[in-house]
């Protein structure tokens, strides 16, 4: 068994024994999903979003956007920033076992939670309350991967500069609730002025949610909101990069 695995393990562990961070991950998407599905009216065909339910097209993405933003901005930064704290990535950088080894089973880890909770919320979408699967499957995992790789990338650059456990969740947290407000998630991005639909477009978050809603529509994500969250995935993990440090 590989180092990596060996480690990946020990943090799903780690990950697992905390009942707070699983039932967060899990519970909050399922329970907007679930909430929001069983009003009226919500799983019904709408004109206002090209005849499909506001449930799939509105709802079901911004769980998963929800989803990737609590794992990327808050979980894994902190979960780095008390390792630092506690002193173990120095330890680490003398011994064999390289730090960087450790952020990639941290990766794998929240990314593996990820997947999870997106197949729950499809299950449970479909099977409970009648959402279609993503009419532009494609589409659909090409944006719920760019998406990921641009938030988990802020969620690095946070994990970067952060000294503490508490200082990175602080910051991930300065960073999720603005988010939520300006990409769409409180007020869809159709009822947005024409200015902070754009900003909207442009953030990590706002480009991902509403990528999601345009691909489980069966349409393509626009351009801008992929070229945004390329954009944030190379240019957080540079910086982030340069800026990072073990001790």
């Amino acid at each position: 068994m590989s180092v990596l695995t060996k480690l990946t393990a020990a943090e799903a562990k780690v990950f697992l024994r905390d009942p707070g961070a699983p039932a967060i991950v899990v519970g909050i998407p399922l329970a907007l999903l679930l909430v929001f599905g069983l009003l009226p009216g919500v799983n019904e065909p709408n004109p206002e979003y090209g005849g499909h339910s506001v449930l799939a097209t509105v709802i079901a993405p911004m769980a998963i956007t929800i989803l990737l933003a609590m794992l990327a901005l808050t979980l894994f930064p902190t979960a780095m920033g008390t390792y630092r704290e506690k002193g173990l990535l120095k330890r680490l950088s003398a011994s064999p076992v390289s730090p960087g080894l450790l952020l990639a089973a941290q990766l794998l880890v929240n990314l593996a939670a990820a997947v999870v909770v997106v197949v729950l919320i499809a299950g449970v979408g479909g099977l409970l309350l009648g959402i279609p699967l993503p009419g532009n499957p494609g589409g659909f995992l090409l944006s719920i991967v760019l998406g990921a790789v641009a938030l988990f990338s802020v969620g690095l650059l946070v994990a970067a500069l952060a000294p503490t456990g508490r200082a990175a969740s602080g910051i991930g947290s300065a960073l999720f609730f603005p988010m939520l407000a300006l990409g769409g998630v409180w007020v869809p991005k159709e009822n947005l002025p024409v200015f902070l639909q754009h900003v909207a477009d442009a953030l990590p978050l706002g480009a991902t949610l509403n990528a999601l809603r345009a691909t489980w529509a069966g349409d393509a994500p626009e351009l801008l909101q992929l070229g945004a969250m390329a954009v944030f995935a190379v240019v957080c993990t540079t910086i982030a990069a340069r800026v990072f440090r073990w001790e």
